[in-house]
């Protein structure tokens, strides 16, 4: 199990092992703000609950600036694993203007899309082909997007984590 790790200011830091957090909740480096009542840690004298989200003692500021390194994974979770061409079920990824044209591997150039629409576009512009795009690609932003792991999250970890945009 997992552990989602927030600052004092309740923005997500990391994604630790469970292990990891109690030792950090023991040292009294962090306090636990929910956890699985269900799977308690057994020791051998006592039990403890096991973290699910703890929050630092200690407030720890989060760089702006930072930003979100482009992945086939990152672009497929930013358009909700939805194509931007016909609104299907995505599981390739489509760059707007081609490679083959000088299309670059940007946050701004790179949607999600189906294999057909991916395939029956090839290697053309959308305005070739008469196609409008459903987003506007962009960057993300957002703390969520510069913590690893958080693209699986628990759903213990739903109300702390600020909706993907």
């Amino acid at each position: 199990m997992r552990t989602l790790v927030l600052n004092a200011g309740y923005e997500p830091l990391a994604v630790v092992s469970f292990k990891r957090a109690l030792v950090l909740v023991m040292n009294e480096k962090a306090t636990i703000v929910a956890s699985d009542e269900e799977h308690p840690v057994w020791g051998s004298e006592r039990s403890w609950d096991r973290p699910s989200v703890i929050i630092l003692r200690r407030y720890v500021r989060i760089p702006s600036g930072r930003n979100v390194p482009v992945s086939r994974r990152g672009v497929l979770r930013r358009d909700s694993h939805r194509c931007a061409y016909c609104g299907g079920a995505a599981g390739t990824i489509d760059h707007v203007m081609p490679r083959s044209r000088g299309g670059a591997d940007s946050w701004e150039n790179l949607v999600a899309c189906c294999l057909s629409c991916n395939n029956l576009k090839g290697d053309r512009t959308p305005h070739e082909m008469g196609w409008s795009l459903r987003i506007r690609p962009r960057a993300p932003h957002g703390s969520t997007w510069l913590v690893r792991g958080v693209e699986r999250a628990e759903p213990q970890w739903d109300e702390f984590l600020a909706p993907a945009a």
